[in-house]
């Protein structure tokens, strides 16, 4: 099966799902115009005070695809986000244990927001121990031949995805929260976040 699939800042865990399905031979897409308030320039964590959403700012410069669009460096986000993602997984069962690799993630220096996420995907798939290939594409189609997945994933809607609920280091507090960054399953379920992946269910 060939899939397109945007390329997410820290994707929700049913983006991998589909990334690393056996069968999938999986594009990405690199031409498309930029829409705003979605997954490609922000994330979403699970802090004390529940869901938390972290975002690239861009710059506005009349760049429209994807492959263009820069980040803006007026204000430290990187370090911003690395420390709230530390609040918020500091004491998960397996924080420490990937630490230094995503600590990688935001000392990687690019003007590029396509190559940061393409940066930090590759370090994640790393921790995940998986070398799942995939290409670029090399124009945009408004009907790919592929399975289009550009639209499939809501930063505003709830997930269509099914998963299991699994531990999370506030859900006691406040309760599951699914389909979040793929840090969260990572933090929490460390080596068993493969199979996880694996098992979530598209309606």
């Amino acid at each position: 099966m060939k899939v397109l699939l945007p390329l997410f800042y820290l994707p929700p865990i049913s983006w991998f799902s589909v990334f690393l399905q056996h069968d999938a031979e999986v594009t990405l897409e690199q031409f498309e115009n930029f829409p705003k308030q979605t997954y490609r320039n922000r994330t979403v964590i699970y802090g004390a005070n529940g869901k938390l959403a972290l975002i690239i700012p861009v710059l506005h410069n009349g760049k429209k695809t994807i492959n263009e669009i820069e980040v803006s460096q007026r204000e430290n986000w990187q370090k911003l986000h690395w420390k709230s993602i530390k609040n918020a997984y500091q004491s998960s069962p397996y924080f420490e244990f990937y630490e230094d690799q995503l600590a990688q993630i935001f000392t990687f220096e690019t003007q590029s927001l396509f190559q940061f996420n393409l940066n930090a995907l590759q370090i994640i798939q790393k921790i995940l121990k998986t070398e799942k290939a995939y290409s670029l594409n090399e124009e945009f189609t408004k009907t790919p031949a592929e399975v289009d997945f550009r639209n499939k994933f809501s930063a505003k809607k709830e997930s269509e995805f099914e998963m299991e609920e699994y531990y999370q280091t506030f859900s006691d507090k406040l309760g599951f929260e699914k389909d979040i960054s793929i840090l969260d399953l990572i933090c929490n379920k460390g080596p068993e976040s493969l199979t996880y992946l694996r098992n979530v269910q598209s309606k």
